[in-house]
């Protein structure tokens, strides 16, 4: 999953970038209102962190300009702004959830989670297929009980194509959602991972469509 933070305050991003990349998640940072208008507008993003002070492009206006060409991606807002007219304001505009600073990371990293998860019309932490059990809280995967010893770019992957289960998922689509905008994976790269995924969960679990990409079917 890939998670773009629109804050200024330098070290606030970089400190919650470690986090949300420790829990699994791929992170890109704009420091100012129209670098995160860029990226938003040409990348792709599971969720955004979103500072309503920045500079150049307030967050508030961006949020609403977002939503009303149709971009639709869940939007945390990040701010010191905690009076309820400021909280109605962002809600309005269109944010998914809202926290006032100063706050708990980990809270942070929880509600990114069940923002992603419900946007992929899952509602628990815990995803079941199956003998098979992702829980995105603990970032681990288990099959009959048993954990499975999955790397940190195994499990992007994995849990990405979970939370798409029942929609082909491209090459270029797992590319832009497992690897950081720094790299470029060549086209093996992702078969790789597939292929390591297969010899480890169960048999026929992901299936591929030639030429086409990867899904996971429901039970």
């Amino acid at each position: 999953m890939r998670v773009l933070i629109a804050e200024d305050d330098q070290p606030l991003a970089e400190g919650l970038a470690q986090l949300l990349t420790r829990h699994g998640l791929i992170v890109d940072h704009a420091n100012a209102g129209d670098r995160a208008d860029y990226l938003l507008r040409t990348e792709s993003y599971d969720a955004v962190v979103l500072d309503l002070g920045l500079p150049v492009r307030d967050g508030l206006s961006l949020l609403r300009e977002w939503r009303d060409d149709g971009i639709k991606t869940p939007v945390l807002i990040l701010t010191a702004r905690g009076r309820w007219p400021d909280k109605a304001a962002g809600f309005t505009a269109g944010a998914d959830d809202y926290v006032v600073k100063p706050f708990e990371p980990m809270e942070v990293v929880l509600r990114l989670q069940a923002l992603i998860r419900r946007s992929a019309g899952e509602a628990s932490a815990r995803i079941v297929h199956d003998r098979l059990v992702l829980d995105t809280g603990l970032a681990q995967v288990t099959v009959d009980g048993m954990p499975v010893d999955l790397t940190a770019q195994e499990y992007k992957l994995f849990a990405y194509l979970m939370h798409a289960r029942d929609r082909l998922v491209s090459r270029t689509e797992l590319a832009e959602h497992v690897y950081a905008r720094d790299r470029d994976p060549d086209s093996n790269s992702i078969d790789v991972l597939i292929g390591r995924l297969r010899r480890k969960l169960p048999d026929g679990l992901v299936e591929t469509v030639r030429g086409l990409g990867f899904v996971i079917r429901r039970p």
